[in-house]
């Protein structure tokens, strides 16, 4: 016959088997719990990586467009600046020439006025047209006429 307490410690024996299978299961389900968390955790931390890498791929795209349409204004900026430059150049050549016509013009004036005494009037000065003063232009007057005239 089989003892009472032969029979509990089977008993016991089979609990305890179950137990440390119930516990070797919860040890693995919490090892693939974790497991997965980890995989889904690095899954999503890929994600992130690759929307960053795209945000900086799109970032580098628009400054690209930005700068080649900044080089773009820079580099007619600079051929309108060459031709104003030229232009000024041109210009100031032709004030020069303008402004020693102009010298030459009063030097005839001067001239023809000490040497034509018959345009003298009473008090000694020439005809009302010579009594004027030497004519005097500006750059700016020079500059004008070579815009408007």
């Amino acid at each position: 016959m089989a003892s009472p307490s032969g029979n509990s410690s089977g008993s016991i024996q089979i609990q305890n088997s179950g137990s440390e299978e119930n516990l070797q299961d919860l040890i693995d389900q919490r090892k693939r719990k974790r497991m997965e968390s980890n995989r889904e955790s690095a899954r999503r931390s890929r994600m992130k990586k690759q929307k960053y890498l795209d945000d900086l791929t799109a970032q580098i795209v628009l400054l690209r467009y930005k700068n080649s349409h900044i080089l773009t204004s820079l580099n007619l900026t600079t051929q309108d600046n060459i031709k104003m430059e030229a232009e000024n150049l041109v210009i100031k050549a032709q004030i020069m020439e303008l402004s020693q016509r102009l010298q030459s013009l009063n030097d005839i004036l001067s001239f023809f006025k000490s040497n034509n005494p018959m345009f003298e009037d009473s008090q000694g000065c020439p005809g009302s047209y010579f009594c004027q003063q030497p004519i005097v232009a500006s750059a700016d007057m020079l500059y004008f006429d070579y815009i408007f005239g």
